[in-house]
């Protein structure tokens, strides 16, 4: 287990066979062929429609000093950065404190509205960490996805604690969390059952390299 300051925490939306989204992935369908509308709908209706009774894991995902996510979180926009996507968040993204986005081609950071910058990280994973660390001062670090995202980070024994909402939908295929990912030993710290959603909190007991 990882002994540093500060959690590194994953929160992710799955289905009951494990995927956070179809295939097919574009700027008209964020989450591909998810057998709804492309828009998270069937994954994320635990938030959007049944937040109140959620309100305490959404809670959760705000309590963090620092985010990281990968590019394909972000946004559809693939290679150099030839047009200025800001995220799917609009001028006010609620994260409200720095975010690492993962990417493979350099890019300024970006301060929108009520203190969120994105921060682009071309050299890794372990330096989006150290940088989110630097940011957090000592607190939380999320990390909030993708799926390969995150598998890289419990592959590479970064992550303390695993937060899942498993939703009772099964997708078939595209992409899944654990893909990848050599065997973890997991402790089960909590579990609710809501009406649409089994929200479930694992502490990482050992990572496969560290």
């Amino acid at each position: 287990m990882t002994t540093r300051n500060g959690k590194v925490i994953v929160d992710q939306t799955i289905s009951a066979d494990g995927y956070s989204a179809g295939l097919n992935q574009s700027e008209e369908r964020p989450f591909g062929d998810d057998g709804g509308d492309g828009w998270g709908r069937r994954l994320h209706s635990w938030m959007f429609d049944f937040g109140e009774e959620n309100q305490a894991e959404l809670d959760q995902t705000t309590l963090a000093s620092a985010v990281i996510m990968g590019r394909n979180m972000f946004g559809p926009v693939r290679g150099a950065w030839d047009r200025q996507w800001n995220g799917w968040w609009g001028d006010n993204p609620p994260f409200h404190k720095p975010v690492f986005v993962l990417t493979h081609h350099a890019r300024e950071p970006q301060p929108m509205e009520g203190d969120t910058t994105f921060h682009f990280v071309t050299d890794g994973i372990e330096s989006a960490l150290a940088q989110a660390r630097a940011a957090a001062g000592g607190g939380d670090i999320l990390i909030h996805g993708g799926a390969t995202t995150i598998n890289q980070y419990l592959a590479a024994g970064l992550v303390d604690e695993l937060r899942l909402h498993i939703v009772p939908v099964t997708l078939g295929a595209g992409v899944r969390l654990f893909e990848g990912v050599p065997p973890l030993n997991l402790e089960q710290v909590t579990a609710r059952a809501a009406s649409t959603v089994l929200h479930v909190t694992y502490r990482v007991l050992v990572t496969p390299s560290r």
